[in-house]
């Protein structure tokens, strides 16, 4: 699953200057509009990677404009002075996949390599944010961090994940050695419990475990 309508075109939005608006699949997202999808699919890691989870642990889960409607009401994105949409706020993020999908979620603004790891040995799926260019594993990086990918589990040293923005195959279903995810990870995320029953009422607890002084974001966009 990726944050885009049509796969096939995310090497050419990444990498050619194609217009994401363009897309002709835009409708199957939800978007109320084509030019709402090309604002916004840029931005949309974090919410496909909601959408990933919630579709593992129920076998359902509303299309990605609804899951980000939903997101929006919450305060989980925010706009700069001059109009730009700032990336995802962790800490609302984490109330709305609480309240509306009875989904824990903990907040790292600090998470090592060594608590990313045991996080998924115990049975959590991370969001972790990473370079946009783990994608392309054998360029190193020019930062770490500002995009999200979702984290689903460790095989010996190799940490296998789910790119939002993955350009072909191989790059959305990934997996790497855990010095090597390292090299692009910002040391921040948001791990998710899916060990609750599938969602079918309103929850009554599951606190989530956050920090709002420090909210901690996404980058503004992915590609």
């Amino acid at each position: 699953m990726t944050q885009y309508a049509t796969r096939a075109l995310i090497d050419r939005i990444a990498y050619s200057g194609h217009d994401p608006a363009e897309d002709p699949a835009w409708t199957t997202t939800g978007a109320p509009s084509q030019s709402t999808y090309g604002r916004w699919c840029r931005h949309m890691c974090g919410i496909a990677c909601l959408r990933m989870v919630l579709l593992h642990r129920d076998g359902q889960a509303p299309k990605p404009f609804q899951l980000l409607a939903g997101a929006r009401r919450y305060g989980a994105y925010a706009k700069q002075d001059d109009g730009t949409i700032k990336g995802l706020i962790y800490a609302p993020f984490a109330e709305y996949a609480r309240d509306t999908y009875d989904l824990p979620v903990t907040v790292h603004g600090t998470l090592e390599m060594g608590e990313l790891v045991d996080l998924l040995d115990a049975g959590r799926m991370v969001m972790a944010s990473v370079s946009k260019e783990i994608r392309r594993p054998e360029i190193d990086p020019e930062r770490r961090g500002g995009h999200l990918v979702l984290a689903i589990g460790r095989h010996k040293d190799q940490i296998a994940f789910r790119n939002p923005s993955g350009h072909t195959p191989q790059a959305r279903e990934a997996a790497l050695p855990t010095h090597r995810f390292a090299e692009f990870f910002g040391s921040r995320g948001l791990s998710l419990d899916l060990s609750r029953p599938q969602y079918h009422s309103p929850p009554h607890a599951a606190a989530v475990t956050s920090d709002p002084s420090t909210g901690p974001v996404a980058s503004t966009q992915t590609t």
